[in-house]
């Protein structure tokens, strides 16, 4: 049976500290990223949601697999995050202002039938796309129409203009 270096398992390499800056640099960078430039498509599960089981896993296998030199220096790192994450959902909770720039709002992008083509340029939805997304709600036109919007977390929503 091999040894098992029990100490190199659990000692840090790495500064304790360190491992919480990288983390935390991290997970900001790329919840800006996801959350000013990728939007469309994300489906119903939150921005942040992704980003941390993301980065949880990356963080998580490299722990796992040994990239790192101890299970501690992991755990630090996925706590890190876990962190970040349970802190920007408690304050968005809480203070609605953070909750506005933390989380998209809707944007319209056909009112009272008429496509809103600069909403749509920002989101880059194509006319076929949004025709596709207003027919899956059974509509074939679109002067039966009242709004369409690009909800926060990716996902169209369709509302029907009324006989």
């Amino acid at each position: 049976m091999p040894d098992i270096d029990w100490e190199g398992m659990f000692m840090f390499s790495t500064s304790p500290l360190e491992i919480i800056i990288r983390g935390t640099l991290v997970y900001w960078f790329l919840f800006l990223v996801f959350r000013f430039v990728v939007r469309r498509d994300v489906g119903s599960v939150g921005i942040a949601d992704i980003l941390v089981l993301v980065i949880v896993a990356d963080a998580a296998q490299n722990a796992m697999a040994g990239e790192y030199k101890s299970i501690g220096e992991g755990c630090t790192l996925v706590s890190t995050i876990v962190f970040w994450n349970f802190l920007l959902d408690w304050l968005s909770y809480h203070y609605p202002m953070i909750g506005h720039l933390a989380q998209s709002q809707a944007l319209c992008l056909v009112r009272n039938g008429k496509l809103l083509h600069r909403n749509m340029r920002q989101e880059m939805i194509t006319e076929k796309e949004l025709m596709s997304k207003i027919r899956e709600q059974g509509l074939e036109d679109l002067a039966q129409v009242k709004d369409v919007y690009m909800e926060g977390d990716g996902t169209i929503s369709v509302i029907k203009r009324e006989q």
